[in-house]
């Protein structure tokens, strides 16, 4: 077959495939062109979930009629005055955006500039529909109707419009906390669903993401060698099914990058179940000279000239966060009533004389006191039936309450909690939760102070891999050895395995560094062995616990209750449960009608 040129308008759709996926995508474009206007207000208009139409309006600075032309022409931009495309700073460059949403939908583009009227140029899936003036205020509108209508392969892969709506939302949300200097507006369907105004990015973030994360929130801000990272995460025990509320930023652009992703997922590691997934709103600023946008069309992907010091800056900088906050936990507020007294019934006739007492009829015994008949003879019948000796006396607390987080233990309950009274309130820890993860910490303390127990092998094994993943492995065989994996280079394609970590057991090599290997080309880092090593020592940290149903004498939940204190992200079992509840005094008096 002989070589042909492409025609414009395919090449045009060539290009939306990669750039305009769903409405979410086309969206995305439009607000990220109006962002690099310098626009302060940002109206955005959806219907059908951006299936019908999609309208962004803006106040930014606006295009001449000529600009309007060429903005329609591909590889024509305004971002790039020069040709360091490594310094980029706008969120567009590539000049493809509106040509590829313009060959796939009927577009309209109106815009003015300050002190001249306004131009219109409208479009019928590329080709040329008319122009003409147009009255609108400073700045850019653009409209998309019919998005893939006449490319059906594209139309029918397309979701519902609520779900095509929800993805919308998600972008606009994500551009409005990487710039939360301006305004935007959002409606659906004719109704409105979000105003922002201008405000500082954690206000912002707290606008956007789970109400309830001003409480339950971790501020993060550290620095390290150039590079910066802020936002909020989740404690580990606020935490959801999904990780759709994880927003990731690099120099201010939303990314959903697997480093930066898989770093999230390590901070985390050891803290959360593995089927939950933590909130977070992280801003990572990077030298533009570090960091590589030109990646993906889509520009959602990066590439770090050093990815090794941006993993370990996330998952220090979240790890020390979290350490920092480790008693304190998220557990969910139980909604508490007053006791529902049982009231006569019509049937029994006027009191529980007429009939079985309710004592007898839900426990199946004789009530401890005599059954009243309310009416005459209830008030001779009070002295006596009120002087009977109750079943337990309550005892003085013998300690008073100092000033410990956790309080003073005093007493069990079901033989599996601990209840604490502290200076604000009542504390309920679950001792094996608690225990649990003590017992794990102290066996992490001991690996990281370089006592891993290793088994030598007998015969070493040699594991035959790719050379790829060989050099991968050589490079991190330090950081193998101090986890108890003993490792050396065998020829050009194999690793030579002298002694694997003792808490590992019989363990199949060849699988362990490959696993390993992918990690390490995915991630950056030997996660594998780590996710194992914790594994297998959350293992023998629960089973080596105080279980749940052992009797605790008021020393020994003391002692539990003060090493809690002092141990770093005690507030968490290893499976991300809360390993403790407080009870504030305000919430008591409520119970009980005081306030």
């Amino acid at each position: 077959m002989s070589i042909r040129r492409l025609p414009p308008d395919l090449i045009n759709r060539i290009a939306a495939g990669e750039v305009v996926e769903r409405p979410a995508s086309a969206l995305k474009e439009l607000i990220e062109n109006a962002l690099d206007a310098s626009a302060a207000n940002v109206a955005i208009r959806l219907a059908a979930g951006g299936l019908e139409r999609i309208e962004v309006a803006d106040d930014g600075c606006g295009m001449s009629r000529e600009d309007m032309r060429l903005a329609l022409e591909r590889h024509a931009t305004s971002k790039l005055p020069t040709d360091a495309i490594d310094e980029v700073s706008s969120f567009g460059f590539r000049g493809e955006a509106l040509p590829s949403i313009a060959s796939v939908s009927r577009l309209t583009l109106e815009s003015r500039v300050r002190g001249a009227d306004g131009w219109q140029i409208a479009t019928d899936h590329g080709a040329e529909a008319g122009e003409g003036p147009a009255a609108l205020p400073p700045g850019t509108r653009i409209r998309i109707d019919g998005l893939f209508d006449k490319v059906p392969a594209r139309r029918k892969f397309l979701r519902s419009p609520r779900a095509e709506y929800a993805a919308c939302l998600d972008a606009v949300k994500r551009l409005a906390m990487a710039r939360s200097d301006v305004a935007f507006t959002l409606d659906h369907d004719g109704r409105r669903i979000l105003t922002l105004q201008p405000a500082e990015p954690p206000a912002r973030v707290a606008q956007l993401l789970a109400h309830e994360l001003d409480r339950h929130g971790v501020g993060i801000d550290c620095v390290r060698d150039g590079l910066r990272l802020t936002g909020v995460i989740s404690l580990p025990t606020f935490n959801r099914g999904v990780a759709d509320q994880q927003y990731l930023f690099v120099n201010s652009r939303p990314v959903k990058d697997r480093l930066l992703v898989g770093a999230l997922r390590a901070a985390y590691r050891d803290l959360i179940a593995r089927d939950r997934h933590p909130i977070a709103a992280l801003f990572l600023e990077v030298p533009s000279g570090e960091v590589d946008v030109n990646v993906h069309p889509a520009k959602t992907e990066v590439r770090f000239r050093d990815p090794q010091a941006v993993r370990g800056l996330i998952v220090g900088g979240l790890r020390n966060a979290l350490d920092e906050q480790g008693q304190r936990s998220a557990a969910r507020e139980q909604v508490a009533a007053a006791v529902n007294w049982q009231t006569p019934s019509p049937q029994r006739g006027e009191g529980w004389g007429a009939g079985a007492a309710p004592y007898e009829e839900m426990h199946g015994t004789p009530s401890p006191l005599p059954s009243p008949r309310w009416g005459e003879g209830m008030l001779a019948e009070a002295p006596r039936l009120f002087s009977t000796a109750p079943a337990a006396r309550a005892e003085p607390a013998v300690e008073p309450v100092p000033t410990h987080p956790l309080g003073v233990a005093r007493g069990q309950v079901a033989a599996t909690y601990i209840v604490a009274e502290a200076e604000d309130g009542l504390v309920i820890v679950d001792q094996h939760a608690a225990h649990e993860r003590l017992v794990l910490e102290r066996m992490r303390a001991a690996r990281e102070g370089g006592a891993v127990a290793r088994q030598v092998l007998l015969m070493p094994d040699v594991v035959d891999l790719d050379e790829p993943d060989c050099d991968r492995l050589e490079a991190a065989a330090a950081d193998l050895g101090e986890m108890g994996l003993e490792i050396e280079r065998f020829g050009p394609s194999a690793m030579l395995v002298r002694a694997v970590p003792a808490a590992l057991g019989k363990t199949d090599a060849a699988k362990l560094l490959a696993d390993l290997a992918g990690e390490i080309a995915e991630l950056g880092g030997p996660l594998a062995l780590r996710d194992k090593l914790d594994l297998v020592a959350a293992t023998i940290a629960c089973h080596g616990s105080v279980r749940a149903g052992r009797i605790l004498s008021v020393a020994e939940m003391n002692a539990l209750l003060r090493e809690m204190e002092v141990t770093p992200r005690s507030g968490q079992c290893n499976h991300g449960r809360p390993t403790w509840v407080k009870l504030g005094h305000s919430e008591i008096e409520k119970l009980f009608g005081r306030r």
